[in-house]
């Protein structure tokens, strides 16, 4: 197991255990809020009963009053399932049943004082009862008890089901969380992993830039000091010294470019800056190194356009297109940069009549350190210098396109008009 996944699998134990905290405080609170409600519920089937057997109780006393031989009694044809009804007088001595269990009386008295009684009669092998008692007048105005028990084992068994019902309903979230928990684990680390990969990627590719020109450095000076000093030999030492150090310079300085600009610490100067000044500037700069080559740089279509960014940026995005341009066009070949509006914006177009870059090469070009074939072949640069250059146009909200076939390449930097 790598690192990225223990760290995925650590994510996901902390991501299902905190919803596990959560769930069991937010089922504790919903287990006692329905538990209270179950209670309250028995409370008032109790007190209904209760109504229901004062009402026969009523009824009885006009029904003996009024008959002239025996009548069948409504409180002991009353019948209301789970629920035990005792009616007693004033006194709390019992009238139906003639036989009451010694706590239901103390209760029935204490009603007789009171009024009301509510309270959980205990009994043995914790069989609990619920008990109601309340105290009203007869038809006649003669007082009584009417007393109604329910058996508190309906709860649990309510009880009981409802805490199968959430530990079911809380297992399969559990269940679902941990999945989708490792889902968003995976597709939020993935940009992590891809950024891990391209750092391997990029410190090998570094590696394998830097140690060629280290290897070239170390070589010479080996040889130069193992044999006897001579000042034309020692110069061209020197001189290949130097060349192989300015290209370490230049491949650190680019990497270093990179570097800040992931962590996102080269800052962006926001400046009105003229693309046609900028373009001059830089065919200035290089057309000697085009001479050297044998290659005609010439200034094609040429407006006024202004954009805003940074000037220094900008006039390195336009050396490295022009420069790669010159680098690949062979001898008595031509350059040419265009600036001028394009799709409502500022635009660069950098056209040569160079070797060109074959399709399975072009979706690669941008990459860090990708070279092709004719890169490798050339020997110069580390194949930084398009991945820079589309960072610079990414920076600044252009867009870079390049087309190329094998009678030269077609580069093209279009800018968002300045607002």
């Amino acid at each position: 197991m790598t690192s990225l996944d223990r760290l995925r699998l650590k994510l996901t134990l902390w991501y299902a255990g905190v919803f596990t905290l959560i769930l069991l405080v937010l089922g504790l609170g919903l287990f006692r809020a329905i538990r209270r409600q179950i209670s309250r519920q028995l409370d008032q089937s109790l007190v209904a009963a209760a109504h229901a057997l004062e009402q026969a109780a009523r009824v009885r006393e006009v029904e003996r009053a009024q008959a002239r031989g025996p009548v069948a009694d409504a409180v002991e044809e009353l019948h209301i399932p789970d629920r035990a009804l005792f009616l007693l007088d004033s006194a709390g001595g019992p009238v139906i049943p003639a036989s009451v269990p010694e706590p239901v009386l103390a209760a029935a008295r204490d009603a007789a004082r009171t009024g009301t009684v509510d309270r959980t009669l205990h009994g043995p092998h914790d069989h609990d009862s619920r008990l109601h008692a309340e105290r009203f007048a007869g038809g006649s105005g003669t007082p009584y008890i009417a007393l109604v028990t329910a058996d508190r084992i309906e709860l649990e068994d309510q009880y009981a089901s409802l805490i199968e019902t959430l530990a079911a309903g809380a297992l399969a979230a559990l269940v679902l969380v941990a999945a989708g928990g490792w889902f968003l684990v995976r597709q939020s680390t993935a940009p992590i992993e891809q950024s891990m990969e391209r750092m391997r990627r990029f410190m090998a590719d570094a590696a394998h830039e830097l140690r060629t020109p280290v290897t070239i450095l170390r070589t010479r000076a080996d040889l130069a000091l193992g044999q006897p000093r001579d000042s034309a030999r020692d110069t061209a030492v020197l001189e290949s010294v130097a060349r192989e150090a300015g290209r370490i310079g230049a491949i650190v300085g680019d990497l270093l470019t990179l570097a800040r600009a992931d962590a996102g610490e080269r800052p962006i100067a926001e400046e009105r800056v003229f693309l046609d000044d900028l373009a001059a500037d830089t065919v200035n700069d290089l057309r000697p190194l085009a001479e050297r080559r044998g290659v005609a740089v010439a200034v094609g279509a040429f407006e006024e356009c202004a954009v805003r960014g940074d000037p220094v940026l900008l006039r390195r995005l336009l050396r490295i297109l022009l420069d790669n341009a010159i680098k690949f066009t062979p001898a008595g070949g031509r350059v040419r940069i265009d600036v001028g509006t394009e799709g409502g914006g500022p635009a660069i177009r950098v056209v040569d009549t160079g070797i060109g870059i074959p399709p399975d090469q072009l979706p690669h070009v941008f990459e860090r350190f990708y070279r092709g074939d004719a890169g490798r072949q050339e020997g110069e640069g580390a194949g930084l210098g398009l991945a820079i250059a589309r960072w610079i146009a990414d920076a600044h909200h252009a867009t870079i396109d390049i087309t190329s076939s094998p009678s030269g390449t077609d580069v093209r930097v279009r800018f968002v008009s300045l607002p």
